[in-house]
């Protein structure tokens, strides 16, 4: 009995050992719910490449866009909690059950957060030719035309979209709303003219405003930002009380052995301190993230409380 209870024991700490000593032993599949070229994708290439190099195995990006975010993040929710199918979400995460009326899964109950990549302020651009320099002349200009502005967002439901909701409850203006399969095909659209606003994300939006194919004019921060010194902030043009923010973040499917979580929030952070990753944070406007586990599970449910009475507030709805 002695023997068999000794027995026991060893295969019982042999187990709990395992995924974290294992683990990745084969190719990870990494869900970005967004197409390529938009936020969430280059955050995710960007990191995935470094982990990949230290983990020693293949960190493979799936994009299944659509329906803002809530096909990839299906796919996930529904995945085996073995640590080889992970997603990479944005804001949009905490922020589709509230515009949605069904959904397949629940962002709270049906993921374990692993940790925030990265954040940043929301950034207002325009196609270089809109006669407006500033948020008082787009607002003018889309109270003179009504519905006839239109402003782009990476689909129904995404942080963009919200953000330009929020912005047209709070200005009392008429924009039209054209939503499209992730960011990357709506800066497509903005820098060609075909929609004339954005209401995106810094990271998003920062590399096109640098090389002069959309003009930003406003950006949701305390001061000016250093490398964006022309672009004013939304608070010194009088609108200091908006501002929708965005996030970058990693989660697993629910059951994911807290040993392969905290396996891979060690290799973020570590990652996250490095001079080279936070020099490339700071070109895309963005802040380090890097909260504990649990920390994170504890934003993710204060952001769907706060994007859930903002969106009731302001009577968002989807297309």
């Amino acid at each position: 009995m002695l023997l068999r209870a000794l027995l026991t024991a060893i295969a019982l700490l042999a187990s709990t050992a395992s995924p974290a000593q294992k683990y990745p032993d084969r190719p990870v599949r990494v869900l970005v719910p967004f197409p390529a070229a938009g936020g969430t994708d280059i955050l995710a290439r960007m990191f995935l490449q470094k982990v990949s190099e230290r983990l020693g195995a293949n960190f493979v990006i799936d994009n299944r866009a659509g329906a803002g975010g809530t096909i990839g993040t299906e796919i996930v929710s529904k995945a085996p909690p073995d640590g080889y199918t992970i997603l990479i979400c944005s804001s949009s995460h905490t922020i589709n059950p509230s515009v949605y009326k069904k959904l397949g899964y629940d962002p709270i109950r049906d993921f374990a957060p692993i940790t925030m990549l990265a954040s940043g302020p929301g950034m207002l651009v325009v196609h270089p030719s809109v006669p407006a320099n500033n948020v008082k002349e787009l607002i003018a200009l889309a109270k003179a035309k009504p519905s006839e502005i239109r402003f782009a967002s990476g689909g129904n439901g995404t942080t963009p979209h919200v953000a330009g909701e929020v912005f047209k409850a709070l200005t009392a203006t008429d924009m039209t709303h054209v939503p499209y399969k992730g960011g990357g095909p709506a800066h497509i659209d903005l820098m060609a003219g075909r929609v004339q606003v954005m209401f995106d994300t810094a990271a998003s939006a920062s590399p096109h405003v640098r090389s002069g194919k959309m003009r930003a004019i406003a950006i949701g921060l305390a001061k000016r930002y250093p490398d964006l010194v022309e672009v004013p902030t939304f608070a010194e043009q009088g609108f200091a009380d908006y501002n929708v923010d965005s996030w970058y973040s990693l989660h697993a499917p629910a059951g994911t052995p807290k040993a392969v979580i905290a396996r891979i929030h060690q290799e973020i952070t570590s990652i996250l301190a490095t001079a080279e990753i936070r020099e490339r944070l700071r070109q895309l406007v963005s802040t380090a993230g890097g909260l504990e586990p649990t920390a994170f599970d504890a934003y993710v449910k204060a952001e769907r409380a706060r994007y859930d009475k903002l969106i009731k507030a302001n009577a968002i709805r989807i297309d």
